[in-house]
């Protein structure tokens, strides 16, 4: 039996940023364990583990007999059944033994709460990664995993607009494939458009710097989060108490109390509530 620990969480960014408190406590509760992180390889300098293996989704996990394994995933089957699929000594899970699955938690107490049900203390505000110089210009994030969660291109072409009329510098990020996107928010207004321009690490430093991020609910919103980058977030459908940051930190959340499908294929009329005066009054 490996003298590890396993640990199962093969999402994006976003999702994976929510489980570092976990993650930070099981590095402090095995300290002589080497920690494996089951997930997105390309994260690995960012999370406080000591290697990672590519998994994407439930599984399955190419790893064999380790002596801990953690579904810090989902609430199964499937992630569960890959876990047990290595042989591990112990398995840490939902059900199948562990606590029950409650819905109405949020996503970083989630994962601690679990922990703490084995005996292992996690803190919940232990999510932050650095923080930056704020030399950087504003990041304007416009895109989103599902169009329900994507305010519209326009509203965010204004508050770019705005920005640069008061002389401030302005990067549009997002993926390869939101380009197109990014440009017509970045319009002719000198915003640069960085959209699949940068590597996740780029990204992450970029933010790090930022003077300010302007996103809805996103993985950059999160690392907004980790860096305590002054953000304006734009929350719908999801309810920010689920998936926003904690209370007390640089972020302003805007979220009109409307919930809907967080995978529907338009934008969330509740996020569509959210006006651009709005958001540029959060920035002041």
């Amino acid at each position: 039996m490996a003298l590890e620990v396993l640990v199962l969480r093969g999402l994006g960014l976003g999702d994976l940023l929510t489980a570092v408190p976990a993650l930070r406590g099981l590095r402090r509760a095995f300290p002589a364990r080497r920690l494996v992180l089951a997930g997105p390889s390309a994260l690995e300098p960012l999370l406080p583990v000591d290697e990672v293996i590519e998994v994407k989704g439930p599984g399955p996990v190419p790893y064999a007999a380790p002596e801990i394994a953690v579904n810090l995933h989902g609430r199964g089957p499937q992630s569960t059944w890959a876990l047990r699929a290595t042989r591990p000594g112990r398995l840490l899970t939902h059900g199948d033994g562990g606590p029950p699955w409650r819905e109405g938690v949020h996503e970083v107490c989630r994962w601690c709460d679990l922990l703490e049900w084995y005996g292992v203390r996690a803190d919940p505000a232990d999510l932050y990664l650095g923080r930056g110089d704020r030399s950087g210009p504003v990041v304007v994030h416009p895109g989103a995993a599902f169009p329900s969660r994507r305010w519209p291109p326009a509203r965010f072409a204004a508050v770019v607009a705005t920005l640069r009329a008061g002389g401030h510098e302005v990067a549009v990020t997002g993926s390869a494939a939101e380009r197109g996107l990014a440009e017509r928010v970045a319009g002719r207004t000198g915003a640069r458009v960085l959209a699949g321009r940068t590597d996740v690490l780029e990204l992450a430093a970029l933010v790090r710097d930022a003077r300010m991020v302007v996103c809805g609910d996103t993985g950059v919103a999160h690392l907004a989060t980790a860096y305590r980058t002054p953000s304006v977030l734009l929350f719908g459908p999801v309810s920010p108490a689920l998936w926003g940051p904690p209370p007390g930190g640089p972020h302003t959340v805007l979220w009109k109390n409307r919930s809907g499908d967080p995978h529907g294929s338009s934008p969330d009329p509740g996020l569509l509530e959210i006006e651009v005066d709005e958001v540029i009054e959060a920035m002041s």
